[in-house]
């Protein structure tokens, strides 16, 4: 298994099985202390495990997935004569060979059931390029699964099933949960299902790398491959989360394990079962935490709060008058004691929602109202591109964001995320960046339309890295 993302020498590892290997969240076993003899500590009662299993397990199920994935470009030393990009990037340690080719793959996470109906949750990144989703229940009925919608940026799927009568767990508050209290896991670690594993919450609202909309409940339940998807419960018998990730050296389970709050699924949840899809808001502001010396330099009494570093043109902030060195302290009403809470706070808003701010600006308290924007402005035309224009040049692109233009040093410019086709037989990679088509600069997918609607060829200005060329694309 790939780990998902890397900070530092530590991976943060999403708890699911493909091909064979899983990752899974994996707790200490219960046990008693035994008071020392001569005292008189009273020994506490042990928790009550086996009747949540018994209860809750059969509501637990298997989820395996089939699909194919994309083979590499071959890598060799030297360069192509026949491969403008390969002549042109010429010194680096690769060279463009065949197109990728597609492999078959399978997979293992876990998963539970929210309605008698068939509605199940797991991780998006469970059934991701799945082409096909079996669920095995307790009673080893097996079903094909239809993945009503996905969200990569809470890693939410909700799943349907064609059965009824079903046996559902039972939710719980994740805000009524302390560090200290007891938990338990359920799922398919390395493909060994309904397994159990115990541990206590270490912490709440934990903020992971590339993780900003969801505020982890941190366990030390033993989580291992296949565990992705799973519920985790407390003594009363409520799924309070949904096990996602672990964070290790070694890509495999090591005292740190994170739930995804089922609060936050849920929203997820019912915005798949009416849309297809969830959408997330978007303030607008680069943010950074607020240390002891911040704090004695913009005067705050206490070193919390979002000290706000960037506001991005044209966005929810600017349009509210946030400005850099601003301090946000409140989000609706809800104090904000560090940087990441407020980006999960404005991620499970919605697009379009008001949100009333309370800052601190060169020591006076201000109050804004901030309309929210959509984390995403161009779902239309990424579409789109994936549509016509993946066909013809076989190019999936979108259009840069500010941020992206000013680091590329570009006035603009569409960003490569998937290639095939004659495009990966010219030789681009994801990450390049097509500048122009046909002679003409390309600011929208529309451009790039409208340059493949020509003839039978048409040349990119692709630029990768400082590097920039021409490369000629065949249609097809």
């Amino acid at each position: 298994m790939q780990p998902r993302k890397t900070v530092a020498a530590l991976a943060i590892v999403a708890a699911f099985a493909a091909g064979g290997i899983a990752a899974q969240y994996v707790g200490q076993p219960a046990h008693a202390i035994t008071p020392v003899a001569g005292t008189t500590a009273p020994q506490a009662a042990l928790p009550d495990f086996a009747s949540i299993v018994q209860k809750y397990g059969p509501a637990v199920v298997n989820i395996t997935v089939s699909g194919t994935r994309k083979t590499g470009f071959q890598v060799e030393q030297g360069d192509d004569e026949d491969n403008p990009l390969s002549q042109f990037f010429h010194g680096m340690p690769f060279r463009f060979g065949p197109p990728p080719a597609e492999v078959p793959t399978r997979g293992q996470g876990s998963g539970f059931i929210v309605g008698g109906d068939g509605l199940i949750l797991t991780n998006a990144h469970v059934v991701q390029g799945a082409s096909e989703v079996t669920v095995k229940l307790t009673d080893r009925r097996e079903f094909r699964a239809k993945v009503l919608g996905s969200d990569p940026a809470s890693d939410i799927a909700v799943l349907r099933i064609d059965a009824k009568n079903l046996p559902v767990v039972n939710l719980g508050d994740p805000a009524r949960t302390r560090v200290g209290d007891w938990v338990a896991a359920i799922g398919s670690p390395f493909g060994f299902e309904n397994s159990v594993s115990a541990g206590i919450v270490s912490a709440k609202g934990r903020s992971l790398p590339g993780d900003a909309y969801v505020p982890f409940i941190q366990t030390d339940v033993a989580v291992n491959p296949g565990n992705s998807g799973g519920p985790l419960f407390n003594l009363a018998g409520e799924v309070i989360g949904i096990n996602s990730q672990i964070y290790s050296r070694s890509g495999g389970y090591q005292g740190l394990s994170f739930a995804i709050p089922i609060d936050v699924a849920l929203k997820v949840k019912d915005q798949i079962v009416a849309t297809g899809h969830a959408s997330h808001a978007r303030l607008g502001v680069s943010v950074q935490e607020v240390n002891q010396a911040l704090a004695d330099s913009f005067g705050l009494k206490r070193a919390e709060g979002a000290l706000v570093s960037s506001v991005t043109p044209g966005s929810a902030a600017e349009r509210a008058g946030l400005q850099p060195g601003d301090v946000i302290v409140k989000f609706d009403g809800k104090p904000i004691a560090a940087a990441a809470e407020l980006s999960a706070m404005v991620g499970q808003a919605a697009p379009g929602d008001k949100a009333q701010l309370e800052i601190l600006r060169k020591g006076s308290t201000r109050e804004l109202t901030a309309t929210l924007g959509a984390v995403k402005a161009d779902p239309e035309e990424k579409a789109s591109a994936q549509g016509q224009g993946q066909g013809r040049l076989g190019l999936a692109v979108r259009p840069l964001t500010p941020d992206e233009r000013k680091a590329l040093k570009v006035a603009g410019g569409l960003l490569v995320e998937e290639v095939n086709g004659p495009a990966a037989r010219a030789g681009m990679q994801p990450g390049d960046v097509v500048l122009m088509a046909a002679g003409k600069p390309v600011q929208s997918v529309q451009d790039l339309r409208s340059a493949a609607a020509g003839s039978g060829n048409v040349a990119l200005l692709v630029q990768r890295g400082e590097e920039r060329v021409f490369v000629p694309l065949k249609l097809s």
